[in-house]
């Protein structure tokens, strides 16, 4: 069995589609994080993607934690040419590729950008990986919500659209299990 406890990274404080955009986090509430970091098990490994915001995140909830190596496939969705554009600008570029990217998720990609199944691919072999290395413990996720959705879609066996509906805040836990080769849900969106 092993627990994985996904962690939203803190707030960017950008009003724009950041996918692979390496931006710094909002890291000022103090008061959350160390609640973060007493609620997480303390025998926990660490790991998160590595773009600025998560690494920051996981530094600041790491106290005497393993870490483990920055992990690129655990990126944001890369939204390709919309990466940086508000979405307000984006629907007026591509009318009809924006509309059909959130309201049919699957296979449907931003011009040089990948579809939500290309990323949860990529996301799910690099948690495959880990869970090989890590068997029987529990591992701190810091990474984006893109990538913590496929994780629910993952443990709830359910469609992209359906996962999309989802909220997963910044500093939120949310917690699945995998046991016996098959995902659970214990907690998603939980904020502290």
């Amino acid at each position: 069995m092993t627990d994985w406890w996904w962690i939203r990274h803190g707030p960017t404080n950008v009003k724009t589609m950041v996918g692979w955009t390496d931006i710094k986090a909002d890291l000022s509430d103090m008061v959350t994080l160390q609640r973060l970091d007493e609620y997480l098990p303390k025998n926990a490994a660490i790991v998160s993607s590595d773009l600025t915001r998560t690494i920051e995140t996981a530094n600041a909830i790491q106290n005497n934690r393993n870490r483990m190596p920055h992990e690129f496939n655990l990126r944001e969705f890369n939204f390709g040419d919309w990466d940086g554009k508000h979405w307000k600008e984006i629907s007026k570029l591509n009318p009809k590729l924006s509309y059909d990217y959130w309201s049919k998720p699957g296979d449907v990609s931003p011009p040089n950008g990948e579809s939500w199944n290309a990323a949860a691919k990529r996301i799910n072999q690099c948690i495959d990986k880990i869970n090989i290395k890590n068997k029987n413990s529990h591992i701190i996720a810091v990474a984006h919500f893109g990538v913590i959705l496929t994780q629910v879609q993952r443990a709830l066996n359910i469609s992209p659209l359906k996962a999309l509906s989802y909220k997963i805040d910044n500093f939120s836990v949310t917690r699945v299990q995998f046991k016996n080769n098959n995902w659970e849900a214990f907690e998603i969106n939980k904020v502290l």
